[in-house]
């Protein structure tokens, strides 16, 4: 255990964190010029030290989504790395005068805990003592102190161009709705406000605004789709019931924690099985954080536009629906108890889970990987799959029998995952071509990437229907 580990276990108290691990026989010749993977690649170390962060207890501002930390660490992470490697083109950050030699993983190492401190400060100590350890294990001289101080100047360029995306807004105050189909506060625990009000107004990382890929609205209350849907995690979704089996009650309270820290680990175990260079790596991540965080965004601005009421509101209140196939039940409750505070369309379990998954799939071009997944909720319990597709659609579906989403939350929500997916890989972190290497990153100071703006500006050609 690394010394950031030990540390953040005491601050946490008797805290329980996940893993996920996976092997597969996939070998792959390394080409010239890479750096083979270390037993722990810095690039991973990192997003295992910032899960554990996340975990603990108070760590996390409650208005500030987690996605932002990962998807800011692993941009500074990509742009320091890919500044030395060069096969790609930066996310936002150029850097003059970088020589090739200089060393990824200090790099790497460098920038994440410079992030981590900004966004992290009572977590100093513990993260220079991490960084020290990472340095340590890298070989030192001219080469270790130069990626060192592209780490750490890329990541005082990243945290300056985010330091007024939004994030730290106050949550916008919500009037809860009256009207058959509004969202309301949920039983038993009924929270005062719902959660992230204000996310949608965070800027993107990628897309050029939140509701690029708004999905239509959800069913009318009145229609067969709704209904269905209705029935379904009535019947499915109930504390205690019978209709579900053992293994899907299990798979409902299985998932039913923070989906985003799922898919960080299942990308560590398939950066593991896939052998992948520091440079891959910090692709990889940068990529599926993009994802991740831009379909929070996404997801926040459908949530709030629609107000859809939650399972247990329409199954307790289902006599005011005018809908003569749901049932009113005044006493249901969901498998997993309280239900996340807000609106239910689309689902956040299948939009990112559908974004991590095309991300993925993307990069690594293959599906089939055995893993086995550790719950983030109930300790030492694991799931087994044979590949990651299996794993997006069990996350999905796993709504249903939590009893917390109908099955239209899912198919939509997994629709807008793979669009803002799409998006980020067609458009970021793309390999550097002919005009690149004429162009020369040498010949440009460490700043905006101009690319990178006119996406977000909303002047890319990729296709943006809803």
């Amino acid at each position: 255990m690394s010394r950031i580990m030990l540390t953040l276990a005491l601050l946490g108290g008797l805290i329980w964190v996940g893993t996920s691990h996976g092997v597969s026989a996939a070998e792959r010749p390394q080409r010239v010029g890479d750096t083979p993977a270390q037993s722990v690649n810095p690039v991973v170390q990192w997003n295992r030290t910032l899960l554990m962060i996340v975990r603990t207890p108070k760590a996390q501002p409650a208005a500030v989504h987690t996605t932002r930390s990962f998807a800011i660490m692993h941009a500074a992470i990509y742009d320091a790395v890919n500044a030395i490697d060069r096969s790609h083109r930066p996310y936002l950050v150029r850097l003059t005068d970088v020589s090739r030699g200089a060393s990824q993983d200090a790099a790497a190492a460098a920038a994440a805990h410079d992030v981590l401190v900004a966004l992290y400060p009572s977590f100093r100590a513990v993260l220079d003592a991490e960084l020290q350890d990472s340095l340590a294990h890298i070989s030192g001289g001219s080469d270790q102190a130069e990626g060192v101080r592209i780490g750490q100047t890329v990541a005082a360029r990243l945290l300056a161009l985010r330091r007024d995306d939004g994030s730290s807004a106050s949550p916008i105050p919500y009037a809860f709705g009256n009207d058959p189909g509004d969202y309301q506060s949920t039983p038993p625990n009924f929270p005062k406000q719902p959660q992230f009000t204000h996310w949608s107004h965070v800027r993107p990382l990628a897309l050029p605004q939140a509701k690029m890929f708004r999905p239509g609205p959800p069913p009318a209350l009145t229609s067969e789709r709704y209904s269905d849907a209705f029935n379904e995690v009535k019947s499915l979704g109930i504390a205690g019931g019978t209709a579900s089996s053992a293994d899907q009650a299990l798979t409902g309270r299985f998932w039913n924690g923070a989906i985003q820290n799922y898919w960080n680990e299942i990308a560590q175990t398939a950066t593991d099985a896939h052998h992948l260079t520091t440079a891959e790596r910090a692709r990889l991540f940068a990529l599926l954080n993009f994802a991740i965080a831009d379909s929070v965004i996404a997801f926040y601005d459908a949530k709030y536009t629609y107000t859809l009421w939650r399972t247990v509101t329409a199954i307790r209140a289902a006599d005011t629906d005018d809908n003569p196939d749901t049932i009113s039940d005044p006493v249901w409750l969901p498998e997993v108890g309280n239900t996340t505070p807000d609106p239910s369309y689309p689902g956040a379990h299948a939009v990112i889970s559908a974004a991590a998954f095309d991300v993925l799939i993307s990069v690594l071009k293959r599906d089939r990987l055995d893993l086995t997944v550790t719950s983030e909720v109930l300790p030492g319990v694991t799931r087994s799959f044979e590949s990651l597709s299996a794993a997006a659609d069990e996350a999905a579906l796993s709504r249903i029998f939590a009893g917390v989403h109908f099955r239209f939350d899912l198919t939509r929500g997994s629709r807008l995952g793979r669009r803002v997916a799409d998006f980020v890989v067609d458009n970021f972190l793309t390999r550097r071509g002919a005009e690149d290497d004429r162009d020369g990153d040498d010949r440009v100071t460490d700043g905006d990437d101009s690319r990178s703006e006119r996406l977000r500006a909303g002047r890319s050609n990729h296709r943006t229907g809803g």
